[in-house]
């Protein structure tokens, strides 16, 4: 019995072996489940399609030129974040693929039922998982990739004393010490549960405050919230792309590519 595409899992698969993004393509269009959207040869390609198409779940190689699979998934959009199902020759990563909550961890060359077997985990995380686990997930992700246990991550950050109102850096406290961050170096910031992601030079530095009480403390001209859980520094947007739906993606310097709501287009109308 066929599923209506609106029902069905939408994913992308990344891999730069053309025959391998085929195999697995082959071998998901078998499923009545599973509705591929895109397949892409880097990373690079795979960040610009996951914030075009939103999917549910992405098939990840990890090894590949550029950009490897784990350091793609640093540069995702915390809200648009899928589930990840790596698919590698090499064994070596399954700590690391687990550290930031991969569905599922396949060895090539994948057999269909090992195949069936991630994809069913996939629809039952996403049936199980509400927003509020996602966004846990998230925070999970942020703990490996930093390095930090999630110990020092609920000891990171107190309400303390008011920064001044829109400093030239955010001291940001981890533990026993706190680190000043150059506001003008900040890329864009993200939101994870209670916690904002602040991405500084390739860095991401954890905050426990509110998007609201953030945003209030940066400059306006230079900094603009540009969806419900994004704020963007808008001296690092490189290029402005639109989209049929009405929504814009924005590409940074650093590489990022940021989705930008409908509703937050005045914010940013002399990009157009």
């Amino acid at each position: 019995m066929n599923q209506s595409d609106q029902d069905k899992l939408t994913a992308i698969i990344v891999d730069d072996e053309e025959l391998a993004r085929q195999g697995i393509a082959m071998r998901l269009k078998e499923l009545d489940d599973v509705n591929v959207v895109a397949q892409c040869g880097n990373a690079s390609e795979a960040i610009k399609a996951i914030g075009e198409h939103e999917p549910d779940m992405v098939f990840l190689d990890i090894q590949m030129p550029g950009k490897t699979g784990l350091e793609m998934i640093s540069e995702i959009q915390g809200d648009i974040m899928p589930m990840v199902i790596f698919v590698t020759a090499y064994d070596d990563y399954a700590v690391e693929a687990f550290k930031v909550h991969a569905v599922d961890y396949l060895l090539k060359p994948v057999e269909s039922e090992r195949l069936k077997e991630a994809v069913d985990i996939a629809r039952q995380q996403k049936s199980r998982e509400s927003l509020h686990n996602e966004k846990e997930k998230l925070m999970g992700m942020v703990v490996s990739l930093t390095g930090k246990s999630p110990q020092a991550i609920d000891k990171m950050i107190e309400e303390g004393e008011e920064l001044v109102e829109q400093p030239d850096r955010l001291a940001i406290k981890d533990g026993s010490s706190i680190t000043f961050v150059p506001v003008r170096d900040i890329d864009w910031i993200d939101a994870a549960g209670d916690y904002m992601c602040v991405h500084v030079q390739g860095e991401t530095h954890i905050m426990r405050t509110t998007m609201k009480e953030l945003e209030a403390k940066l400059d306006p001209s230079i900094f603009q919230r540009v969806h419900r859980s994004t704020i963007v520094n808008l001296e690092r947007v490189d290029k402005v792309s639109s989209h049929i739906n009405g929504e814009f993606h924005l590409t940074l310097s650093c590489g990022t590519s940021l989705k930008m709501s409908r509703s937050y287009k005045d914010k940013v109308k002399h990009f157009f």
